[in-house]
């Protein structure tokens, strides 16, 4: 983290966390902390099925977070949620409060164990499925929980972050993309 940290700071003087708000076990909101990747107040551009744009070409990523990005490097300062007890290695990745919001009944099941840093669906998609897509992994996870699992998931996910596979969503199409404001409201993203 530490010479990450000075990676980050030489490159724009900002902070080296990003704290993102999140759902956590029972719906509990906590802090997860991250190295911080995109530029200082960057603005949050979600995709027509309210998740975070994520492509190659974004604008608001630094050239270290493409980096760490594609190392999952930014993900080590969960560490600090394990130990707080609001993360486990092994879980759900833990939506925003305006995501876990939306679940459905059958969504719900997700908020009955800690999030982890890695998960089902980050060893098998990364980040290049729907929300929905990634919700079904989660609850496919949970129902199925067992240590055995957990270690398939650990050798999963090495194999997926060495491969940096799945790291940005293909063919996202960005006209309907949208900038969520902090009150929930939602503004025309402007993506280049």
């Amino acid at each position: 983290i530490g010479v990450s940290g000075i990676a980050i700071k030489a490159e724009d003087k900002g902070p080296i966390f990003y704290m993102a708000d999140r759902t956590g076990r029972f719906g509990k909101p906590f802090k997860m902390y991250k190295l911080r990747s995109m530029k200082v107040n960057a603005p949050d551009i979600r995709l027509a099925d309210g998740s975070t744009y994520n492509g190659d070409d974004d604008p608001r990523v630094t050239k270290f977070g493409r980096f760490a990005r594609k190392t999952s490097i930014d993900e080590l300062p969960q560490v600090i949620n394990i130990l707080k007890g609001d993360m486990s290695f092994i879980g759900p990745r833990p939506d925003t409060p305006i995501g876990s919001a939306a679940y459905t009944d059958e969504e719900k099941i997700i908020l009955t164990v800690r999030p982890g840093i890695t998960g089902y669906n980050q060893a098998v998609n990364r980040n290049s499925v729907l929300t929905k897509e990634k919700l079904k992994n989660d609850i496919y996870y949970v129902k199925h929980l067992s240590l055995g699992f957990d270690i398939k998931i650990v050798f999963m996910t090495v194999a997926t972050v060495l491969g940096r596979k799945n790291i940005n969503r293909e063919n996202v199409s960005k006209d309907n993309a949208y900038v969520l404001e902090e009150d929930g409201s939602k503004a025309t993203a402007d993506i280049k």
